[in-house]
């Protein structure tokens, strides 16, 4: 829908996913398998950590929080991108946009800041292992969470006054699949540059936490690395020593395999156009679709199916037999 040079109020944006028509069947049926992943991954998690009191600990806490917000996040996204590609039906009111941008960037900012908790939590938990009650409590964990909350909701209130004060004079379609500040900043006639300066701010602040992950990570490995004895990586990690090490190294991997995919697409898709270089449609809506709805699917997967303690819930829940407790101090130590 194009529209004249005056600028007019701007009730709705039209949504136009810049995907090939060939191309939609595929995407479509990926999209639907990715969501029915993600809901029975996450619905499970949250369900046994709710069952099992034994789970109810500060990284289950922070384990169920992220399955919470990769369920909101899938279902803010994927059933409206599904209805776009099948039925067309692109035409969003001007406040449902906004609503749905707050909620894309809020949740991933909060989730950007839980894995720097959880990965705050096992470095404490091997490379301090008797204080982690102490440092790690319930607690502590619930006020990391409301912080992360508090301080994503001060960068949101920002990008909100910013898109209210937008001027849309030549189009009101929007080239991606979903509603996206950089994309709204980027059709509209205003010419700003603070509007698209706020893109590479935010994302040199979620550099910050990325940097505290791979550094809280880096020094878990070298400590697998300095114990000596096999005796003592069997009490960190209740395992023999070569196994020890390839535990915890493909631990590692894994966790920050999902986190680059969550973070590195985003920044070369906000920082890029932040800095005058322009991607194209394609490419950023596949970046940003990329970082946005495939963690949520990888998650459970990567944090909870893998765990020894998960696995047991899980066994326990549908089989309902009891499996053996673990003791506290391999408990608070497992990946």
């Amino acid at each position: 829908m194009e529209m004249s040079n005056a600028t007019i109020f701007v009730s709705e944006f039209v949504l136009h996913c810049a995907i090939n028509s060939e191309d939609r069947s595929f995407t479509v049926v990926a999209l639907a398998i990715i969501y029915l992943v993600t809901l029975f991954g996450n619905l499970l998690v949250i369900l046994v950590i709710m069952l099992d009191h034994h789970l109810q600990t500060p990284m289950f806490f922070l384990i169920g929080t992220l399955a919470v917000i990769d369920l909101l996040n899938n279902t803010n996204l994927i059933p409206k991108m599904m209805a776009l590609l099948l039925f067309d039906t692109s035409p969003v009111p001007y406040g449902a946009c906004l609503v749905q941008m707050f909620l894309v960037f809020h949740l991933e900012t909060v989730e950007s800041f839980l894995f720097t908790l959880m990965a705050c939590d096992r470095y404490v938990a091997v490379i301090y292992p008797l204080r982690y009650p102490q440092l790690v409590t319930g607690r502590t964990v619930w006020a990391g969470i409301l912080l992360s909350n508090v301080i994503s909701g001060m960068i949101m209130t920002v990008y909100m006054i910013f898109v209210t004060e937008l001027s849309f004079c030549r189009t009101n379609v929007l080239p991606h699949c979903f509603c996206d500040y950089a994309t709204m900043v980027l059709v509209s006639c205003t010419e700003n540059t603070k509007y698209l300066s706020l893109l590479s701010t935010t994302a040199t602040i979620a550099i910050g936490p990325l940097t505290i992950i791979i550094l809280s990570y880096s020094k878990i490995a070298h400590a697998a690395l300095k114990i000596s004895s096999a005796e003592g990586k069997k009490k960190v990690f209740n395992i023999s020593s070569a196994e020890g090490k390839k535990k915890v190294f493909n631990v590692l991997f894994t966790h920050l395999l999902v986190m680059l995919l969550f973070y590195l697409p985003l920044t070369i898709a906000y920082i890029l156009p932040g800095l005058g270089i322009k991607l194209s449609t394609e490419a950023y809506n596949a970046l940003v679709i990329v970082a946005t709805i495939l963690p949520p699917m990888m998650n459970p997967i990567i944090y909870s199916f893998r765990n020894t303690e998960m696995k047991n819930a899980i066994k326990k829940l549908f089989t309902g037999k009891k499996t053996s407790p673990e003791k506290a101090s391999e408990r608070k130590c497992s990946f």
